[in-house]
């Protein structure tokens, strides 16, 4: 067993008294070897020189000594003593606060409040400290436990779209075709890229992740609605119907096929995630100036002006406006790949809402190869 060691006040206490008793000794020592020579030297000098006068005034002199500094030894050790245990109180209090606040923090609970010691610059700095390891221990927390539930979401995605087409091949919904396979392996080959992704996603900055892009010539119409044949069957699962419109686009793009798809999936499945059955989402695709505009349109509860950057921000937490009781919160991951898939495009991504209950847009411009 452990010996229990001896706590911080006792301590303290012990070391008060410890100078005392220092103090005291030394005054011992001073009284006995100094005080008498010096006494008995100035005795001498005013004139005394009759041994039994300066034995008697020697005598004298050593008992009042002695009385003087045993009272004074007693004050002083009952003053110190007072002082030390007003120092103590003031000292160990806060301590034992931040030491109860540390086990809480362990046992997970960041919100524990912690007040100002209010003794000395050196107890509130490291009560400052605390507080700020709490917040970001929270913090930490918080984004592993978002961080979970967003690559749950972006692994689950292809996983759904493969589940669809194999029950589709054994029902013969699906015909066994050169574009089935084709589908099922460029969901198979999206989930080696999501481990890369994964594994990419633990750097500290958006701009680390390491997109690298097979570009080609591709056929936007095309992708459009790939994205929106490969996404339908979870749509219609939740009662919400998506559709898109192509017919208005004229150009191509320079992009990686891919990754375009993986866009266009992480926004349709983010529109999936936040629109209540019986809603729909609209995919248009259409010219727009020197670009090729996508416009990615939702009926579901819509986001708060202050939250349409913060959307794209590496596993934000989503504000309650856009959370449902039986998702995820956040966009997280999903979304943020998505920006950095596009911006390695040259493209941009940005949200639109008029606010919550009211649905939101998700605009794609990348530019048009001709």
């Amino acid at each position: 067993m452990k010996q229990q060691r001896t706590g911080l006040a006792t301590r303290l206490m012990i070391a008060q008294l410890i100078v005392i008793a220092v103090g005291g000794v030394t005054l011992l020592v001073t009284e006995v070897i100094v005080a008498p020579p010096l006494f008995t030297e100035h005795l001498m000098r005013s004139g005394v020189t009759d041994p039994g006068t300066i034995e008697h005034a020697e005598q004298a002199f050593n008992s009042a000594y002695l009385i003087s500094l045993s009272v004074a030894s007693a004050a002083a050790i009952i003053a110190a003593s007072i002082i030390s245990w007003l120092l103590v109180t003031r000292i160990v209090p806060p301590l034992q606060r931040l030491s109860e606040a540390t086990r809480q923090v362990a046992a997970g609970n960041y919100d524990i409040p912690i007040p100002e010691q209010g003794f000395g610059a050196e107890l509130d700095s490291l009560t400052t400290s605390f507080r700020q390891l709490a917040w970001q221990l929270k913090e930490v927390d918080e984004s592993r436990s978002q961080m979970l539930n967003d690559l749950a979401h972006e692994i689950g995605t292809p996983l759904a779209t493969l589940e669809a087409f194999i029950d589709g091949l054994e029902d013969g919904v699906v015909e066994a075709d050169a574009e089935t396979y084709q589908v099922l392996r460029n969901q198979i080959s999206r989930l080696h890229r999501l481990t890369k992704d994964i594994r990419q996603a633990a750097s500290r900055h958006e701009e680390d992740l390491d997109l690298t892009l097979d570009l080609a010539p591709l056929d936007i119409r095309r992708q459009v609605q790939l994205a929106a044949d490969l996404a339908r069957p979870q749509f219609q699962a939740k009662g919400v119907s998506v559709e898109s419109s192509v017919d208005s686009l004229t150009r191509n793009v320079l992009g990686d096929e891919e990754r375009l798809q993986q866009v266009l999936t992480n926004v349709l499945s983010n529109a999936l995630q936040h629109t209540p059955a019986g809603g729909s989402v609209h995919l248009k695709a259409h010219n727009h100036g020197p670009t090729v505009e996508i416009v990615i349109t939702d009926t579901g509860e819509g986001i708060e002006a202050g939250q349409l950057e913060a959307i794209f921000d590496r596993f934000h937490r989503a504000d309650p406006a856009r959370t449902i009781a039986d998702s995820p919160t956040g966009s997280g991951l999903g979304l943020t790949i998505a920006r950095r898939i596009v911006i390695e495009h040259h493209g941009s991504i940005t949200a639109t809402s008029p606010g919550p209950g009211q649905g939101s847009s998700f605009t794609i411009q990348l530019p048009a190869h001709e």
